[in-house]
Formats: C-alpha cells, structure tokens, sequence
C-alpha cells in the first residue's frame, strides 16, 4: 500500500493513494505517531471521501517527525570521493522537522549559502516502536520507505568537525512522495537510486551497495535511543554529489531536481532562491 500526508484547501490528511486517488485515513490529520503498523494494515478509510490526487498539496510524508536520523558516508564510491576512511561504525547526524518538504513544494535556497548540493537517498519510516532492537529483528519494527534529498549547505558544513549547520536548514529536505509499505517492494534491499538534476543524471546506484543496511541501522540506533512510530531514518548518498564534481555543481535558482527509487516513486522539486531578509526586520 502507498500512503501520504497531503493538504486540499485548509484541511490536512493522511490518505491511502488508490488509482489516482487519495483516500483519507479517518480521523488522522498526518502520517506520524499515530500511524502504527498495524493501523497501516488496516485502514480506517472514509472511502466515499476520496480526492484527485491533482486536487492536492502533497506534505512531506511524515510532516512532523520525533526523529530524523540521517547516515554519512554509507555508500563506498561516496566515501572515495570524499577521501575518507571506510568507517567501521554508522556515522549518524540529525535533521529538525523543519527541514522538511514535501514532493513538488519548493527547495530554498537561502542567501547566506553559495554551495548547495544534492544528495538523493532511501528513507525509512518506522511503524513500530522498540530500543535495542536485534538486526533480525528490525525489519518488524518498518512501516515503509520513501524517497529524500539530503540536501547539504557545503560551505557551511565544513565550518567545524560538526555537520548539523549545513543539513538542517529550514524548508530544505525533501521527503516523499509516498510511504510505500514492505509488502509492495519485491526486494527493499535492492531498489535502483537515481538522481538527476534538470534531467542530467548524476548520481546513480543500487541500495544493496549500502555498507550498514537498514537492518544493521535500526539495529544501531535503537541502542541509542527508542525508536517511535514516525521517526525516519536516511540511509546515505551514493557518490556523484555536486560538491565533489570537477568542475563542482551547486544547486541554483529555478532547478529542477528528482530523485527516483524502483518500486517507490519519482521525488521532484524546484529550487528557490529565498529572498534576503529585510534590514530590521526579524
């Protein structure tokens, strides 16, 4: 099944996609807390209240998350290219809700950064909650995946030996267009990423290249802390960011950027320039 969180008018809902429909999930305003599992499995559907899916906003799929958990340098082709060393333990970072997007809303690009860059990914959405979840246990505790772009202010991520600067700015990471439930994925360890960039490819690879996979992730952070209904995890970019590239490609106003998982969908944005703030003005 194929979930979303969507807008139409001033009313927000999750609904079930059916044909080119969205159903709505009774009584649920968005996917998040509340969409456990087994909610997922079966639906509280107000079926006579469907909507044309071009009738609608699409939200970020998990517009409010507890938890954004995000994984550097998990692709070994992207670890060469930043010439690091293979790390031996997930290197992890988080989002703020924030940063979040959904399909087809705009990506800003801020006026304080010159160095804005793509990086497509497979994200996870969990369904339910555990802390120290076993690796053979993880993939019971997946609602579905869906599709994000880290996108990365470069020159502010590199200001010190810490990345939140450069990935959490506000209305910046895109999340979407579907949570795709495991039933629906011949095989979610295996999906084809492909991000192209005004219809240029430029990263490309198979999630079964992943160096910790999404197992192996849950497994890992869930030692940490608890995972909850809604939280997502990105699991990494594959090489060919911009910021790499000779010559370097950024992000820029009017772009069009999407990144495409098998089995998941197509996540598509225009980029923003975001206007200065005005001097005085907070």
């Amino acid at each position: 099944m194929r979930y979303a969180s969507c807008q139409h008018g001033r009313r927000q809902f999750a609904g079930l996609l059916v044909d080119d429909h969205l159903i709505p999930l009774d009584g649920i305003t968005e996917l998040g807390h509340t969409t456990t599992n087994a909610l997922l499995a079966d639906p509280p559907l107000g079926e006579a209240h469907a909507v044309p899916l071009s009738e609608l906003e699409l939200r970020p799929v998990v517009p409010a998350p507890s938890k954004i958990i995000c994984v550097g340098l998990n692709y070994l082709d992207h670890v060469g290219e930043t010439d690091r060393e293979i790390p031996e333990y997930p290197v992890l970072f988080a989002k703020f809700a924030e940063a979040l997007v959904g399909a087809g809303q705009p990506i800003l690009l801020p006026p304080e950064s010159q160095q804005v860059d793509y990086e497509g990914e497979l994200a996870v959405v969990i369904g339910q909650p555990g802390r120290r979840i076993a690796r053979e246990d993880a993939l019971r505790h997946v609602a579905g995946y869906t599709i994000a772009n880290d996108v990365t202010m470069r020159d502010y991520q590199y200001k010190t030996h810490q990345w939140i600067q450069g990935k959490t700015w506000e209305h910046a990471t895109p999340l979407g267009p579907w949570l795709v439930t495991p039933d629906e994925l011949q095989d979610a360890a295996a999906l084809e990423l492909t991000l192209t960039l005004n219809g240029q490819v430029l990263q490309h690879a198979s999630t079964a290249q992943l160096m910790f996979d999404v197992p192996r992730l849950i497994s890992t952070v869930s030692e940490l802390v608890t995972l909850r209904p809604g939280d997502v995890i990105l699991t990494g970019t594959p090489g060919g960011v911009g910021f790499r590239r000779d010559p370097q490609v950024f992000l820029a106003d009017g772009d069009s950027v999407s990144v495409e998982i098998t089995g998941i969908g197509m996540l598509t944005n225009t980029v923003v320039a975001e206007r200065p703030p005005e001097k005085g003005v907070e």
